[in-house]
């Protein structure tokens, strides 16, 4: 099932302080960018976010799932989703604990 529209909008709305935040169809769902990093996933109208080791202690209680059949597990956020300031905050975390988006390849002609 894909994820709808207004769900995507509200998670953008919930982190919109979080940085410079947009998301992407890929694949039939939704990467979920802040600063230029991809940092999350929607898809199934559920947001899942990379697990950093910050992120980890910052959430406690963490719920794993994978986002996709075959994917690597990531956090899955219920429970605190439409707490803005607590989801921008771990946003945040997150975004700094990941790695520089690898420079893009020019394409021969």
């Amino acid at each position: 099932m894909a994820s709808d529209q207004s769900f995507v909008d509200f998670v953008l709305d919930q982190i919109e302080y979080a940085g410079e935040i947009h998301a992407r169809k890929m694949f039939g769902e939704y990467g979920v960018f802040a600063d230029g990093k991809i940092f999350g996933l929607i898809c199934d109208n559920k947001l899942f976010v990379k697990p950093t080791v910050s992120g980890r202690k910052f959430i406690g209680n963490v719920v794993e799932a994978p986002p996709y059949p075959g994917a690597k597990n990531s956090f899955l956020i219920e429970e605190n989703i439409e707490d803005r300031e607590w989801l921008s905050e771990l946003i945040q975390i997150t975004v700094a604990e990941l790695p520089e988006p690898k420079p893009k390849k020019k394409k021969r002609h």
